[in-house]
């Protein structure tokens, strides 16, 4: 039986492409993964030990057993998660690709917590494909990933349907262009009301809303305004999971380094007012001598 095949698991949830109980499973892969590299544990020490502990009954040891082997052979895992695209939505290989991309800046730590929250929203009853693509979307935005790249992952996950996917590849077109704040609410609930009241006649067609009534209230609200008012606003009224991002180095944390330094530098002028006011201060220890007088 291939990763993936889940004839023998619980059935899925409707709105992701796997049982319930293999999220819970990742949800804690996950987790494991980011906290054990933190402690600079080797990645195939992590590997083999998130192997013997995540649920036999499930495919992930099968799958963790796979990317061990592409790591110990690339020294990557995103490859060996893009081979297991019936098992990894393209989303998860994406974020992955970018978290391992040495060109980034993007930290594999908070890679890992994007990949944790988005499993475990998964495991929730009341999932909302809404809400699954306010998640990925904004992990894109905060922690400045490609959106070309990432939109075409997140349309391609199998959670969403066609109606859903072209409105993504849309997105993808227009974003930097047309305002998202605009595009959310063209698709809502509270769009369709408002033009049913204006001119029921050119009332738009039900079947394209993607988003409900507070949706687009919300959308409506914070048109023109940082987008990240908007996503915060979603945030609280659809109760998806928190985005994880990058967070700024502590200043102080930074100043260290510097004042060390400059604390050399006083203890070497102390040093030398000393010496002065001891007789002199013996500048042949500053030449360096030749070689050829050298003993």
């Amino acid at each position: 039986m291939s990763v993936g095949d889940s004839s023998d698991s619980t059935p899925p949830n409707r709105l992701s492409p796997l049982p319930r109980e293999e999220y819970i499973e990742q949800v804690h892969f996950f987790k494991v993964l980011g906290e054990r590299l933190v402690e600079n544990m080797p990645a195939q020490e992590v590997l083999a030990a998130a192997r013997e502990e995540v649920l036999a009954t499930t495919k992930l040891p099968l799958a963790i057993e796979f990317l061990l082997t592409e790591l110990k052979h690339q020294g990557i895992m995103a490859a060996g998660m893009q081979l297991l695209g019936h098992y990894f939505t393209p989303f998860q290989c994406y974020v992955m690709t970018e978290a391992e991309n040495d060109r980034r800046r993007f930290d594999l730590r908070i890679g890992l917590q994007i990949l944790a929250r988005e499993a475990q929203y998964r495991t929730e009853e009341d999932i909302s494909l809404a809400g699954l693509f306010l998640f990925q979307f904004e992990a894109l935005c905060r922690n400045r990933l490609g959106y070309d790249e990432g939109l075409d992952a997140i349309a391609a996950d199998p959670s969403y349907n066609a109606t859903w996917r072209d409105w993504i590849l849309t997105v993808r077109r227009q974003i930097g262009i047309v305002e998202f704040a605009d595009m959310v609410y063209v698709r809502s609930e509270f769009y369709l009301d408002k033009m049913a009241k204006i001119d029921p006649a050119k009332t738009p067609d039900r079947s394209l809303l993607l988003f409900g009534r507070q949706e687009g209230r919300i959308a409506w609200a914070n048109r023109q305004k940082d987008p990240l008012l908007l996503f915060a606003a979603l945030h609280r009224q659809l109760g998806y999971p928190q985005v994880p991002r990058t967070r700024l180095a502590d200043p102080e944390q930074r100043m260290l380094p510097a004042l060390a330094r400059r604390v050399e530098q006083l203890e070497t002028r102390l040093k030398l007012l000393e010496d002065e006011q001891r007789g002199g201060i013996d500048l042949e220890r500053f030449y360096r001598r030749d070689s050829s007088e050298m003993p």
